[in-house]
C-alpha cells in the first residue's frame, strides 16, 4: 500500500503573488468571426513589430474564422536561401576563382587531368 500525503496548502514560497507594482504590457483585443456565426475576440501584444494574424482557429468549433475588422496580415519575407547569403558576403567573380581554385585543388588530389577551357 502507498502512503499518501495529507492535502496540504501549497508553500507560500512557491506562491506567486503580483505586485502592486507590476504592470502588464499593453494589449489590443481582436475579434474574430466564426463560420459556424459566432465573435470571439483574442488579446494580443499592441507591438507594430508584433504580426496579428488574419485567421485564427475557433477554439468551440475548431474551425478557422476570420478577422471581424477586415484587416489582412502583413505578408512574410521571403527566405533568405544559402545562395543569396553567399551573395552578400562575396561577388559573382570571387566565387568563380574560388571554384577554380577549389577544382584544381580536387583534381590534384584524384590525379584527375584539369579541364582547359
Amino acid at each position: 500500500m502507498v502512503a499518501r500525503r495529507p492535502n496540504r496548502p501549497a508553500s507560500p514560497l512557491f506562491r506567486v503573488r503580483p505586485s502592486v507594482s507590476d504592470e502588464l504590457a499593453p494589449r489590443t483585443s481582436i475579434k474574430y468571426s466564426c463560420p459556424q456565426g459566432h465573435d470571439f475576440s483574442v488579446p494580443f501584444l499592441d507591438d507594430p513589430e508584433v504580426a496579428i494574424p488574419a485567421v485564427w482557429r475557433c477554439c468551440q468549433h475548431g474551425r478557422e474564422s476570420e478577422r471581424s475588422d477586415g484587416a489582412e496580415a502583413p505578408k512574410p519575407k521571403p527566405p533568405r536561401t544559402h545562395w543569396d547569403m553567399l551573395l552578400e558576403r562575396r561577388s559573382i567573380p570571387e566565387l568563380q576563382a574560388l571554384l577554380e581554385e577549389r577544382l584544381t585543388l580536387l583534381h590534384k588530389m584524384k590525379g584527375v587531368r584539369q579541364i582547359k577551357r
